[in-house]
């Protein structure tokens, strides 16, 4: 019984900041300040690998440009992943552990590059994005 409890209270906030990051993820591209916090974050750790524009290429062979990680990983599964420290399948990328601010900025910045690219409608959610950490 205890241990059915113990479980429960560390699955709950894993889910609940699933949840929010999935509700959010389209409402990101609208708030340009953590849209530039995300695309700062970006440049500071990933772009030594990755792409960061709509048309460059990743400097890493291996390293997918960003504006394709939009296609590839929903960003529900992304968000959490970064929270939890982000994994990938070769080597030479290392694992990053980023605070709730850092993912939905990092969020907005992918969903602006979605939006750039006209996969998401212009300001479709404009100042809806939930707080995720509850503030």
């Amino acid at each position: 019984m205890f241990a059915a409890i113990a479980l429960f209270r560390r699955i709950v906030p894993v889910f609940v900041a699933a949840c929010s990051w999935m509700i959010a993820a389209s409402s990101y591209a609208a708030d340009d300040e953590l849209v530039a916090r995300g695309r700062s974050l970006a440049e500071e750790k990933c772009a030594r690998c990755h792409a960061l524009g709509l048309d460059d290429k990743s400097p890493h062979e291996k390293a997918p440009p960003f504006r394709d990680v939009v296609e590839i990983y929903p960003s529900e599964h992304l968000g959490e992943a970064l929270a939890e420290g982000i994994v990938s399948g070769h080597p030479d990328m290392p694992v990053f552990v980023l605070s709730v601010p850092e993912v939905e900025g990092f969020l907005a910045y992918l969903a602006s590059l979605a939006e750039a690219r006209g996969e998401l409608p212009a300001g479709s959610a404009r100042d809806t994005a939930p707080n995720v950490d509850g503030e």
